[in-house]
């Protein structure tokens, strides 16, 4: 089990949504799939917000806010949108993003741990790496950078309390 602390950057402006909340990890064994719950408050309220793009990056060093986590976590060297830590996109629904996401590339075991890295919210939609430029492959034209975390280790109980509050929802 891990958790990330969503804290908005030091580098935006004031006007921008002021994201907080947590993204929680859980894999149950080194080659299991990666689980998440994506936990987020402060988007605007209105239900026309665009899609945020959401991502793993490669240093969970948070000395210059969002801005010192290096790019998206890609080992594999290979194009965007298929690292193991792009999530796509996420629509907020009345200032909230409440997403549970199973069967993620990502791993928390080995060589290519996500732990000790960090979770990125994007200003922007990510473009799937369909913008016809070396941008798009890189990062899929995401934009500034709102929040971000470290990813750490914590216990179930979080994971269980999140998940029950992001399933429940969908049962009414």
């Amino acid at each position: 089990y891990a958790t990330c602390e969503m804290k908005p950057s030091s580098k935006i402006d004031a006007d921008k949504p002021q994201v907080t909340g947590q993204v929680l990890f859980r894999q149950c064994y080194s080659y299991g799939r990666l689980e998440a719950v994506f936990h987020l408050d402060g988007f605007p309220l209105d239900n026309n917000q665009p899609g945020r793009a959401i991502h793993i990056h490669e240093l969970g060093d948070l000395s210059n806010g969002c801005d010192s986590t290096g790019g998206h976590y890609n080992p594999f060297s290979v194009n965007h949108p298929r690292h193991p830590g792009d999530f796509g996109n996420f629509f907020p629904k009345e200032g909230k993003i409440r997403k549970y996401k199973a069967n993620l590339s990502a791993t928390m075991f080995g060589p290519y741990s996500i732990m000790g890295r960090s979770v990125v919210i994007h200003e922007q939609e990510d473009d799937m790496g369909k913008g016809n430029n070396k941008a798009s492959l890189e990062n899929g034209n995401a934009g500034k950078r709102l929040a971000c975390c470290v990813i750490g280790i914590c216990n179930k109980n979080l994971w269980e309390e999140k998940l029950s509050e992001v399933t429940d929802k969908k049962k009414r």
